[in-house]
């Protein structure tokens, strides 16, 4: 994806994770951010700017940082502005929702890439480099020069799955490590001092995940039509080693 096949990018949301995708952009290209929540971007002055709709028409790449929900609302806003070839990508938590609802209502000459990174601005305030993201092919052929760049450029792991198997893996990985951390942020205070080394992980796991904005943890609960199934198996092993601990009759 080098910058003379796209020299501008369009971001569309500029929440934390858009603003974080904008840090890491804007060292090889000109971001245009559309948002109507804000008014104004500080951020890389003299590349990321503020913009409308129409200016999706000067992106070659346009990129849907909103929230799954959202995210049929992001693609009416812009879809007639959009450029013939343009290459729409996606980062939600879930994959196949996303890739429904692209494939049904952007322009049918516009390829398609979803992609989630495995990291958010908590776990890459470090960096990125390292970390890992997961590209699912959904129309056209976009997709190899999107993950070259996204390792050459940024040195991200790239994990090339089908939506349908991210979204079996991510009802674990992201399903379980959620519901986990919400109810031990529930339970808080929690022990600082006397803590093991397998307690400070497990916190440092909930760290990443405390300030996900709500939508996030119903994306990936109710959203990824896997996750029911992994969470009713969770809670049924949680039950039986509940009963396990019950006092014997």
């Amino acid at each position: 994806m080098p910058k003379g096949n796209a020299s501008s990018i369009g971001l569309i949301g500029f929440g934390a994770f858009g603003k974080l995708i904008a840090a890491h952009l804007c060292r090889f290209f000109k971001v245009i951010v559309v948002d109507p929540a804000i008014s104004t971007v500080d951020q890389c002055p003299d590349t990321v700017m503020l913009g409308v709709p129409a200016d999706m028409a000067r992106c070659g790449i346009v990129i849907f940082a909103v929230p799954v929900s959202e995210l049929s609302a992001a693609i009416s806003s812009v879809r007639t502005h959009l450029r013939t070839e343009a290459t729409v990508v996606d980062v939600g938590s879930v994959k196949v929702v996303p890739a429904r609802v692209m494939l049904a209502e952007l322009p049918p000459t516009v390829s398609i890439v979803g992609t989630h990174p495995l990291f958010g601005p908590q776990s890459a305030r470090l960096g990125i480099r390292g970390r890992k993201i997961a590209v699912c092919p959904i129309r056209g052929r976009a997709i190899w020069r999107i993950a070259a760049f996204l390792r050459g450029a940024l040195g991200l792991k790239v994990f090339i799955a089908t939506p349908e198997e991210h979204d079996r893996e991510a009802a674990i990985v992201q399903g379980v490590t959620h519901l986990i951390a919400k109810v031990l942020v529930q339970m808080e205070p929690l022990p600082t001092r006397m803590t093991t080394a397998s307690f400070d992980l497990l916190m440092q796991a909930t760290e990443m995940v405390r300030y996900d904005a709500p939508g996030v943890f119903f994306a990936i609960e109710r959203r990824n039509p896997f996750a029911a199934e992994v969470r009713e198996r969770f809670f049924a092993l949680a039950a039986q080693a509940r009963s396990e601990l019950e006092p014997q009759q």
